[in-house]
């Protein structure tokens, strides 16, 4: 399988398409509909491919028993407890068909990440391009293998997976049929560390899995997606608020507006650059080829009918289309002026 293999509503994903970008906004709605309209908005306006939202039930996604008393890692810093934290951040249900029309309407699409089944087939009945699955349920192969049973391509993240959690999930999902698997490059950790971001997994999870390719982000800037770019990732996924001050478990880390349209520019630029991998001369550099080569001059008048020397010569800037270039000069020593060379005058395949 290619990246070429996998489209995403009417994009193709791979090169020479460009990248796929997805502004995850979670939670950063806050419990307002109108900030989530905000926010795709927002999103719309900075370049992104798609608006996401996160599909779960406070009591289908965590054990009330089980974190009580527990709050660790990126969690620590949560005022309220980790059950009412996530209780507080449900989208509601009743809002999706709304948001996802919404999201259209604004040129994005809709994606939202199901964490239970009803919301898979909430989701599924709306017409997701694809479903996007957290890092988080890798290991839960009966609900991955439910998301793909739905016949759209699944986007999932690999944070804290080995190889082998990877190869069953995939096991799982291509079991039903369903071989349209993107598999991103993550860490999980809010924020996430430059030195754990270890893009060049990407290479291995491409190779190991004969899948497309790209990078949930969890680290501050656009240092980690624009060399995930580089490396062929086809999507990238950022986490997006207006306001980085503002209370919530996802503010914090994400991109501001500024910066994810900053990002999207220059993911865009990167793009453009990254080419073809074709080596070829470009018509903007026709005239620095004149300007900048060398050929062979004369280094002396030369008259009609002497014989040139090494000597006679000098090779210097510019190069007509029509001089000798210097890597040419055996060629050239020891034949005879078929006409006057002036000094400085540069030699032509006429003129010997």
């Amino acid at each position: 399988m290619t990246t070429s293999d996998v489209s995403l509503g009417q994009r193709q994903l791979g090169t020479p398409d460009k990248t796929y970008i997805i502004a995850e906004i979670g939670s950063n709605f806050d419990g307002s509909k109108q900030r989530a309209k905000k926010l795709i908005d927002l999103a719309a306006n900075c370049g992104a491919d798609a608006a996401k939202f996160q599909a779960f039930d406070a009591d289908k996604i965590v054990s009330q028993y089980g974190f009580d008393g527990l709050k660790a890692g990126f969690q620590a810093g949560w005022e309220q407890s980790v059950y009412k934290t996530y209780k507080n951040a449900e989208l509601p249900r009743g809002w999706v068909d709304e948001l996802a029309a919404y999201t259209a309407d604004q040129g994005l699409d809709f994606l939202c990440t199901p964490y239970d089944r009803d919301a898979v087939d909430q989701l599924s009945d709306i017409g997701m391009p694809a479903f996007k699955i957290g890092s988080g349920d890798i290991t839960w192969h009966s609900f991955l293998k439910y998301v793909a049973e739905q016949g759209d391509p699944v986007i999932l993240s690999t944070g804290a997976s080995s190889l082998g959690e990877i190869e069953e999930a995939l096991e799982a999902i291509r079991s039903t049929g369903n071989d349209d698997v993107i598999l991103l490059q993550c860490v999980t950790n809010y924020p996430s560390k430059f030195e754990s971001a270890n893009i060049r997994a990407m290479s291995t999870l491409e190779e190991a899995f004969e899948a497309p390719i790209g990078y949930s982000d969890h680290t501050s800037g656009s240092t980690v997606p624009l060399g995930a770019v580089s490396r062929g990732a086809c999507v990238i996924e950022k986490h997006f608020t207006d306001d980085k001050s503002r209370e919530g478990p996802d503010h914090s880390f994400a991109m501001n507006v500024e910066e994810f349209e900053h990002m999207v520019k220059e993911v865009r630029n990167l793009n453009k650059a990254l080419g073809t991998g074709q080596k070829v001369i470009y018509e903007e550099e026709e005239e620095t080829i004149i300007l900048q080569r060398r050929c062979l001059r004369a280094n002396r008048q030369i008259e009609v009918g002497e014989v040139i020397t090494e000597g006679d010569l000098v090779s210097l800037r510019p190069a007509p289309r029509h001089a000798i270039e210097p890597n040419k000069i055996d060629l050239v020593v020891d034949r005879t002026a078929t006409e006057e060379i002036p000094e400085g005058d540069c030699l032509t395949w006429e003129k010997v």
